[in-house]
């Protein structure tokens, strides 16, 4: 009965147009009347607790740092450098978004960002060459998901505050998936790509390839920073976020010069609406996930699991699924807010190392971003290329599915996510 309270009052909330976070409010409110203990004192604590993280406070700074970047000239250089590595390959521009995702993902962590940022400048060249227009945004759509995957992802840091779990751990740990990932995807391309009639860009001279790296080298050097400062604790995730975002602010203003200072205050206002709405977000989500275990609603969950928990890869397929189908329907940081609390209590007692499972969730949820009807990433190439969303939906399934593939290759083998992640915190 709670369980089914839980799901109605939150899906018939959303169902009436109300905005997530008050959704999860108002599911709150109906547990709360379930329960017998309505006291608007309890809302008003943990939507004041759910805001007061230090560790939340990296998502703002992170996103101020992406903004940063995309607005002082860091993305293009970093696209530039992966089209005179392999832009002369066949097929050379899909491997060059496939790069340029990878690079990007490692400076904001943005799926939008960085969709946006490349069906603008990758696009229109790779029409120009010959692409099918429809595969080349679904390769853009689906290449762009791999920044909420890898750090500094605020997917990772919401679920890592959710649950209580290092952040540093759940981001050393997201560094191999999410290259497998992007293996993944480059195979699509080259199966897709077969047998298409493309126009070859000449290879870049060695003194092209000198020139593209000596001047992205500055926006190369903050992934490593990123990297490299948490693997050996010279700072907290939150800390990294401001190191990343003066170093963002200091490079687009004194090195590149292509950021303004009339500009910087736009940039710190898109930033921080962005921030706020993710910190209300987990506010309210702190008031239904506080109530979902006081009605003990993970411990009805792992009963119903139960025939499940006798082998933790049919476990993680059974929840996986569930995440798939909710991913379907609902965006990212939702789907997390909700899911998390009563997931991982299932997961510890089904004996699955809960970064590991932390790791897989988001990739499922950063899959969710490619998957219609809702398809936020899917929204945002539509919009810049002028591509028709049922076109786009046939473009990107090729690879979704290389996504899913890869992702099921975690679940049946799960060192491949946890011996990377010891090796980085040694």
């Amino acid at each position: 009965m709670t369980i089914a309270i839980f799901v109605f009052s939150l899906c018939g909330a959303m169902a009436l147009g109300m905005p997530i976070a008050f959704a999860l409010i108002a599911c709150g409110v109906a547990l709360m009347f379930h329960l017998s203990m309505f006291d608007t004192q309890i809302i008003a604590q943990n939507l004041i607790n759910g805001a007061d993280s230090f560790p939340l406070m990296a998502i703002p700074f992170f996103m101020l740092a992406g903004g940063i970047m995309n607005a002082g000239g860091l993305s293009k250089r970093i696209i530039a450098i992966a089209m005179t590595l392999v832009g002369h390959i066949r097929g050379g521009l899909g491997y060059v978004v496939i790069l340029a995702s990878c690079l990007l993902a490692s400076l904001s962590g943005s799926a939008a960002a960085d969709a946006a940022a490349m069906s603008a400048l990758l696009f229109p060249m790779m029409v120009k060459s010959g692409y099918d227009p429809v595969k080349s945004s679904g390769l853009i759509a689906a290449g762009s998901i791999i920044g909420p995957m890898v750090p500094p992802s605020p997917g990772l840091i919401v679920f890592g505050v959710t649950a209580g779990l290092s952040i540093t751990k759940l981001f050393m740990a997201a560094i191999v998936p999410g290259i497998m990932i992007a293996i993944g995807i480059a195979v699509a391309w080259w199966w897709v790509t077969r047998k298409m009639v493309l126009e070859i860009p000449p290879r870049a001279s060695a003194r092209e390839v000198f020139k593209a790296i000596r001047e992205g080298l500055w926006a190369l050097v903050m992934p490593a920073i990123l990297v490299f400062g948490l693997k050996f604790g010279i700072f907290t995730p939150t800390e990294a976020g401001v190191v990343c975002s003066a170093y963002a602010l200091f490079v687009s203003l004194f090195i590149y010069k292509d950021l303004k200072f009339s500009q910087i205050y736009s940039v710190l206002a898109a930033a921080g609406q962005t921030a706020a709405i993710v910190m209300f977000l987990v506010a309210a989500a702190l008031v239904s996930s506080w109530l979902i275990t006081i009605a003990e609603i993970p411990q009805q969950v792992v009963d119903m699991l139960k025939p499940f928990m006798g082998s933790k890869i049919l476990l993680m397929i059974a929840v996986n699924v569930l995440v798939v189908i909710v991913g379907t329907a609902m965006d990212m940081t939702p789907t997390i807010l909700i899911l998390t609390p009563v997931l991982v209590p299932v997961i510890i007692a089904g004996g699955v190392d809960p970064i590991y499972f932390g790791v897989i969730f988001i990739i499922n949820n950063a899959i969710g971003l490619v998957t219609p009807p809702v398809g936020t990433t899917l929204n945002v190439v539509c919009g810049v290329t002028r591509i028709k969303m049922d076109d786009i939906i046939i473009g990107v399934w090729p690879f979704m599915v290389a996504q899913l593939i890869v992702m099921t290759l975690l679940i049946i083998f799960p060192d491949l996510v946890l011996v990377p992640m010891h090796w980085f915190m040694a």
